[in-house]
């Protein structure tokens, strides 16, 4: 039978419950164990498309197109867990296909209930991805905090698939906090709160993960597993790192979580390949230079917002055998050529993410034109891309008024233009350019030169593109297109000419890099960032 391990979090928000879960796959992958990974967020939201970076950090993008929570970015980090769709459960999608079901007329004659309709829903969904042939484990993150309203329905279908499988079968990995009080004291009542909560909703977690900021001691392990009737060798210490999230595995490792896992489960786990997780964590301590690139972009007050960017530059440094400090930088205070001089001074490396809205254009145009001047190595990414085009439009190509149809729909030379498809679309959640789809990349170019091979496949999110009435203009000008769709309609690549080492991409690339294998672009764009970091001295 296949086993299924639950991740839920008390006392608050933002633990890190994704990386628990993340982590717990890694080991158990390690162990020789195939894991598919789900993540439950309890909003009415159908997905998390159309919401606020700002309130819920950014959007991952499956290859199938399903705009999701960003801890599925960090199951494709840290596992081999196929994602699609499937792999993201919302309240707004249990309940549109129950009602759904009810007008369609499956349940009459019936009163429509949470119990056991929406649970019932809820539960088809979480077997589904996990029965495919070859899968051992599912582990299923439960978002928000234990006690939450939303998350009632959740928690009642978990409590039904443990009781019905059994515990030998289903457990309850519950993260807590141990936070520190204002006297320095670390305070335990909270935890035994959470798992006193949990317990009431009929779930007795079989792992306890501490959120702390350093290492528990016995003492503290022992009290927690008294008063919380979990053994103590299940009581895991999940503290602080001071390198990058990449060595939680190895934290867990340590302690024995896949161990413990896999003797309350009853699988056999002989294999052992966590070589790999060791060697990325010695990597980075080991690492004596630091190059600093800068992110100028919209979103920049939650770090969150870029979270893939983030981790995929990361995974640049490690694979060039470097550490890096990004340097993010609001593109709304770059009101002069000289705060972006200034702004941007000492960097070796600048990268414009993706966003949506006319604000803090300016500041990333003005961001471009330095580093397509200073020859600061450039990575742009969809929006970034746009904004390279912008840039060169209006400074090198003789067109002025550059700019996009998204920021001035009936200006007069929108050298980013609306997808066709787009033209009609009346609404937004699910309506973008989504998913993986094939470029055919250009011979002699720098991307090229990071894919080594002619047909790339990459995921993009996107309305709007270059428009196709100034490539001519634009390529006769000297700017390079390095990429485009089969058919030849769309650019998905451009490059400035003599320059060291600049790409600006249509897709998102930051979707499909790992630690273990960093992406193409991440790899060359933090490389050449790393050679002018040394020529500079």
């Amino acid at each position: 039978m296949r086993k299924y391990i639950f991740v839920t979090g008390g006392v608050c928000s933002s633990l890190g419950k994704g990386i628990a879960a993340s982590s717990l796959g890694s080991l158990l992958e390690s162990r020789g164990l195939s894991v598919c990974m789900i993540k439950i967020d309890p909003y009415l939201n159908v997905d998390a498309g159309t919401m606020s970076p700002y309130q819920h950090g950014e959007v991952f993008v499956t290859d199938d197109g399903a705009e999701t929570d960003l801890d599925l970015g960090n199951y494709a980090r840290f596992t081999a867990s196929p994602l699609s769709a499937a792999n993201s459960i919302t309240t707004g999608q249990v309940y549109q296909e129950v009602i759904r079901k009810e007008r369609k007329g499956d349940y009459l004659g019936k009163c429509v209930q949470v119990v056991p309709h929406i649970t019932d829903e809820i539960k088809r969904r979480i077997y589904s991805p996990g029965e495919k042939e070859g899968t051992d484990v599912t582990i299923v993150e439960i978002g928000g905090t234990v006690g939450d309203i939303e998350s009632i329905p959740f928690l009642e279908a978990v409590r039904q698939i443990i009781h019905e499988r059994s515990r030998r079968h289903a457990i309850s990995v519950h993260v807590s906090l141990i936070p520190t009080v204002s006297s320095g004291e670390l305070k335990t009542k909270p935890t035994q709160h959470s798992v006193k909560t949990l317990r009431e909703i009929g779930i007795q977690p079989e792992v306890l993960l501490c959120r702390i900021a350093t290492e528990m001691d016995d003492a503290m392990k022992r009290k927690i597993a008294n008063f919380t009737n979990i053994d103590y060798e299940c009581v895991l210490s999940a503290h602080d790192v001071k390198t990058t999230i990449y060595e939680i595995p190895v934290v867990y490792r340590a302690q024995g979580l896949d161990r413990v896992v896999c003797d309350r489960l009853g699988m056999d786990c002989k294999e052992d390949k966590f070589r790999a997780w060791h060697r990325i964590s010695e990597t980075w301590k080991s690492s004596v230079e630091v190059v600093e690139v800068a992110m100028v972009g919209k979103y920049i007050e939650l770090d969150d917002s870029y979270k893939s960017i983030d981790e995929s530059l990361v995974h640049g440094a490690i694979s060039n055998g470097v550490r890096i400090n990004i340097r993010k930088i609001d593109s709304e205070s770059l009101t002069t050529p000289e705060k972006t001089v200034e702004a941007l001074a000492g960097v070796h490396g600048l990268l414009i993410p993706g966003g949506f809205g006319e604000r803090g254009i300016p500041g990333m145009i003005a961001a471009s034109r330095v580093a397509r001047e200073g020859k600061l190595p450039f990575l742009g990414i969809c929006l970034g891309m746009q904004i390279q085009v912008i840039e060169w439009a209006r400074h090198i190509a003789g067109i002025p008024e550059a700019n996009s149809g998204e920021f001035t729909p009936d200006g007069p030379s929108n050298v980013i233009a609306l997808l066709e498809e787009q033209v009609d679309v009346t609404q937004y959640g699910g309506t973008m350019r989504l998913g993986l789809s094939e470029s055919v990349v250009i011979e002699g170019t720098l991307i090229h030169s990071a894919y080594g091979t002619i047909n790339i496949r990459e995921r993009h999110r996107h309305r709007y593109e270059v428009n196709n009435k100034y490539r001519d203009e634009l390529e006769n000008s000297g700017l390079i297109f390095s990429a485009f769709t089969p058919d030849d309609l769309l650019v998905e690549s451009t490059e400035w000419p003599s320059h060291p080492w600049s790409v600006g991409v249509q897709f998102h690339p930051e979707f499909t890099s790992s630690p273990l294998k960093a992406g193409p672009l991440f790899r060359e764009f933090i490389a050449a960032a790393v050679d002018k970091m040394r020529k500079a001295g």
